[in-house]
């Protein structure tokens, strides 16, 4: 028998199921929050995990943010996004061009979970220096084209002088630029603002490993 909704669990799963057939993607937590006037991502996701035991929806746990309505019938629309190359999660790599970068491989997406986002490219992880981020070496990240972003958001960011590629979260300090990883045991890069060039914001993640 499963387990019987709040009201709360109830209204989001309403809101979700509309959202899906209007936009044709699910909803992020964040709108969710927003949709529902939730106090905080903290209370909508604990409430998404009593709909995923109620079996009233599924959470890909191998892709980031991927919600699934149970009992929506809905065959998804598919991106097919390029891999233009690779990305350090670890110290900054050397990669093709900065600016042009040749696909080599393509990964197919459900555009449920890109938020209805256009014109995205991926990148295949290397390194290990974002991994409390849960990306891991090998993994891909999904990226909206970008040369600009807020305090906190992971970026690809393109090192001028030193012509190499890293993926990092982006803040700005003053004159200087902090791209700091997700990992304890490794060291921010700092370097002038007018070295950093932001070329794309992370969308996604793809775990392989």
């Amino acid at each position: 028998m499963k387990p019987e909704l709040s009201e709360r669990q109830r209204q989001i799963l309403v809101f979700m199921q509309d959202f899906l057939q209007e936009h044709d993607y699910a909803p992020s937590i964040r709108d969710i929050q927003l949709g529902c006037g939730i106090s905080s991502t903290s209370v909508v996701d604990y409430n998404l995990k009593a709909l995923e035991r109620a079996g009233s929806i599924r959470r890909d746990r191998e892709v980031s943010r991927a919600i699934v309505i149970e009992g929506m019938n809905r065959r998804p629309r598919m991106l097919s996004i390029p891999i233009v190359g690779p990305i350090a999660a670890g110290q900054p790599i050397p990669v093709p061009s900065a600016e042009h970068l040749d696909a080599t491989d393509t990964i197919d997406v459900s555009a449920d979970l890109t938020g209805g986002k256009q014109n995205l490219y991926a990148l295949r992880v290397k390194g290990t220096s974002m991994i409390d981020a849960l990306i891991n070496d090998g993994d891909i990240v999904i990226l909206e084209p970008a040369r600009d972003a807020n305090d906190g958001e992971m970026v690809a960011a393109w090192l001028k002088r030193e012509e190499e590629a890293t993926l990092k979260k982006f803040y700005r300090e003053g004159a200087r630029v902090r791209l700091q990883p997700a990992n304890s045991t490794m060291d921010p890069i700092y370097t002038d603002a007018g070295n950093v060039e932001i070329h794309g914001k992370v969308v996604l993640t793809v775990r392989v490993n």
